[in-house]
């Protein structure tokens, strides 16, 4: 017998009769159960089966012989109480059949047309996804056409990261060890492409650090839907793995009840924090700004501030350069990271401020001040800094960038 032969359809399997060995019929297949966490590829634990009016579970050790056209019993003794999930169990065509799935290899989001099923050591396993759309159309036509395998585009099961359904009190394969090694942007890709739930699903699954860096990587308003929809301490979670800045535009776009109850359960530093940065206009230097910033005194050394450095990297796109403080709080100066590199560790940092000196601006400069500041400097970056001449944050080229390109979105929906 061939692979192919020995495939079996989940989707053929639904009605086809269940016997007893003398061949009559006990009942009809509903469903397949599989119990994840067992390997790559799910093991079959048994059937549903409608047995008169009720749906009973048919252990897998139960079955002699599953085919596309005809399930064969081992005895004629059927437990006729009503089927339960139990932990850990999937029915494959109600949970995952016309489910969205990721193919990680791919890193692309497909649905499953079919699922198929061959025998290994004797038992049978979940081993492959059918998401052809040739597969789709099969299933509209004749029982005798949906049993008959023809495989479209298969997918290997190892290869897909599938998500919980709403009842089931089962994690799924989403934290599927594949998914860290896709770049931040094609997790974001894949994110866009997902329901709300699989959405939620797939990012709360990954490392904080991840996460943080795929949040960054999609629009505010897209951001905004993920902390709408998710519970509020899961949501308040996403918010605390953001940078300031990002976190800020998200909550803009929410509720005003909604952004309350985020902030209310979130810790009370981060969330002081962002309620001080909502206070500040977009169209101002202290909407753009980022508050992450690498501060240091003036008698502090080199091997200082590559150790303040190290411990920020995860920080790494919001720091061009490192914040260097009288015994006051007050700026000094902004020494780039190029010169950090080059300076022996021992070198205070006092003797690497002077010109040029940093570009500031207060927090409720406008836009359009800061834009020309930071074009009239040629600078990276500029500080956004109080009265009292103390930093606040910094304004990077970027920021600005993303503003300018929002705004035009606004204005032409077309582009």
């Amino acid at each position: 017998m061939s692979a192919l032969e020995r495939l079996v359809s989940v989707v053929g399997l639904e009605g086809v009769p269940a016997r007893n060995p003398d061949g009559s019929t006990v009942g009809r297949v509903l469903d397949v159960v599989a119990r994840w966490g067992a390997g790559v590829y799910p093991p079959v634990s048994g059937l549903v089966v409608r047995v008169g009016q009720r749906r009973v579970f048919v252990h897998a050790e139960q079955v002699r012989e599953l085919a596309s056209t005809l399930v064969v019993l081992a005895s004629a003794q059927v437990d006729l109480h009503d089927v339960v999930r139990r932990p850990g169990e999937v029915l494959l065509r109600q949970d995952i059949v016309d489910h969205q799935l990721v193919d990680v290899d791919g890193a692309r989001v497909v649905r499953a047309a079919d699922l198929y099923l061959t025998s290994v050591s004797g038992g049978y396993r979940l081993v492959g996804v059918d998401v052809g759309v040739r597969t789709f159309f099969r299933r509209l036509g004749p029982a005798r056409w949906r049993r008959r395998v023809m495989p479209g585009r298969v997918i290997d099961w190892a290869d897909i990261a599938s998500f919980s359904p709403p009842d089931a009190p089962v994690r799924l394969r989403s934290s599927h060890a594949r998914l860290r090694e896709l770049r931040p942007g094609e997790l974001a890709e894949l994110l866009s492409d997902l329901g709300r739930a699989e959405r939620h699903q797939l990012l709360t699954a990954l490392p904080p650090e991840t996460s943080a860096d795929v949040l960054e990587e999609m629009g505010p308003r897209q951001v905004s839907d993920l902390l709408r929809d998710a519970p509020r301490v899961e949501a308040a979670d996403l918010v605390a793995r953001m940078e300031p800045d990002e976190a800020v535009e998200a909550l803009r776009n929410l509720d005003a009840d909604d952004r309350a109850e985020i902030l209310r359960v979130l810790a009370s530093e981060p969330a002081a924090e962002l309620i001080g940065l909502l206070e500040y206009s977009k169209r101002e230097a202290g909407g753009v700004m980022t508050t992450r910033l690498v501060r240091l005194h003036a008698s502090d050394v080199v091997a200082d501030a590559r150790a303040a450095l190290r411990d920020a990297r995860t920080h790494a796109s919001d720091i061009d350069a490192v914040v260097v403080l009288d015994d006051h709080g007050r700026l000094l100066g902004d020494v780039p990271l190029l010169d950090l590199l080059v300076a022996a560790e021992s070198v205070p940092v006092r003797e690497l401020i002077g010109p040029p000196w940093p570009s500031t601006v207060p927090p409720h400069a406008p836009l359009d001040q800061v834009i020309r500041k930071l074009i009239g400097n040629r600078r990276s970056s500029l500080l956004v800094v109080d009265d009292d001449g103390q930093p606040l944050g910094r304004i990077l080229a970027d920021d600005i960038l993303d503003t300018i390109v929002e705004d035009r979105d606004r204005r032409w929906p077309w582009q």
